[in-house]
């Protein structure tokens, strides 16, 4: 292993893609349906084991609905004890007071719930499932009642963006460690909703919303799938005392835990397990797992690194030694503005909409307006 090669901090596995929601944006347009070659509860252990033999990472148990298989908790508990920091990111339906003692029981130690409304009638329009906003809402409670920590994941729209602040309000009332907005990334069912990406002007519009926002909120608000937001961080600390920009870097969306703990949650490693301030992590510090073992760099591009079913379940080999992984760590091999930007080693652009909508996984970040400085000012 190149000592000098990064090493994984965090892992999303789709542990299945059977789900029992049919969410307008969903990147995997999961079903409510059995899919084949799923990995066996056997694999996965491997697949642990191989991880934990390496690095430790947070290991995100997502989905599809990762409670559908029954044997999530025997897999979230081998990763526990194996020493790796195990959360889960459920739909909410299943989610009552006897799993969430189910979930804590197998070492699970936070889940993330999704709103993306501020009223019923919003969330559930955009979730395609009357009563889902409720469902959200009592699985909150569920997890309160227990004392397992929370997130909320809010995917921003134009079908949702003038609610923000209300579901920033609702998020900090609820009592979150973390609110967690997603900026659309048109894949999956996603690709039915390009019409509902907001503009890149708007994009940056909320990115600018919500680092102000940071600075004033007891919550911690992080950002993902708009990596540009540390550019956007950055700027806005020029000129601040040393000690205050350090300050807010902490708070505002940079791959740490929840200040003054070590909750964290399943966005991201905690400051002790060495996090670092980053735009998109895809393929440096964060990789996903499909349901059937092909290795991404995130959920939102399909284009594999390698096959744990292929490789006998070797993750750390294809970690360290993908040649897509290789080129999307190279970031001064990018196309465009982002090649050429200042902010390229902490932003890197979206390499999943730079894909959609180019066809070119290292071209520029379709959707920032930024005009990099010239190199030789550099």
């Amino acid at each position: 292993m190149n000592p000098n090669s990064p090493v994984p901090l965090l892992i999303a596995w789709e542990v299945t893609r059977s789900c029992n929601l049919n969410c307008k944006h969903c990147r995997a347009a999961a079903q409510n349906r059995p899919y084949d070659n799923e990995l066996s509860t056997e694999q996965c252990y491997k697949v642990l084991d191989n991880i934990a033999g390496f690095a430790k990472p947070i290991i995100i148990l997502t989905g599809g609905e990762p409670m559908l298989r029954d044997d999530i908790y025997k897999i979230a508990r081998h990763g526990s004890d194996l020493g790796l920091r195990m959360v889960m990111a459920p739909c909410g339906m299943l989610i009552d007071d006897d799993t969430v003692q189910k979930i804590k029981d197998a070492g699970i130690q936070c889940i993330s719930i999704s709103i993306d409304g501020a009223t019923a009638e919003s969330h559930d329009g955009f979730r395609r499932v009357p009563g889902a906003f409720q469902i959200a809402l009592d699985a909150i409670a569920a997890a309160k009642r227990h004392g397992l920590p929370f997130q909320i994941n809010t995917t921003i729209t134009k079908h949702n963006v003038d609610e923000l602040p209300e579901i920033m309000k609702l998020a900090e009332d609820l009592g979150v460690i973390t609110f967690n907005p997603f900026l659309l990334v048109p894949t999956g069912r996603g690709k039915e909703l390009a019409s509902q990406e907001i503009s890149p002007e708007q994009y940056e519009e909320t990115l600018q919303w919500l680092s102000e926002q940071s600075t004033k909120s007891k919550m911690q608000i992080r950002v993902t799938c708009a990596p540009h937001y540390q550019r956007i961080i950055r700027q806005n600390m020029k000129g601040r005392p040393k000690e205050s920009a350090t300050d807010c870097a902490a708070n505002t969306g940079a791959p740490h835990g929840h200040p003054g703990s070590e909750q964290g949650h399943p966005g991201h490693p905690t400051k002790k397990q060495g996090g670092q301030p980053a735009g998109c992590m895809g393929g440096k510090s964060f990789a996903f797992i499909s349901h059937t073992g092909v290795v991404q760099i995130c959920g939102f591009l399909e284009t594999p690194a390698g096959d744990l079913s292929k490789n006998d379940l070797d993750f750390e080999d294809i970690w360290f030694n993908s040649e897509f992984l290789q080129k999307i760590r190279d970031v001064d091999g990018y196309a465009g503005k982002c090649g050429d930007c200042e902010y390229r080693r902490v932003c890197g652009g979206c390499r999943a909409r730079a894909f959609a909508l180019t066809g070119d996984v290292l071209e520029s970040e379709p959707f920032c307006i930024y005009q990099p400085k010239p190199k030789k000012n550099m």
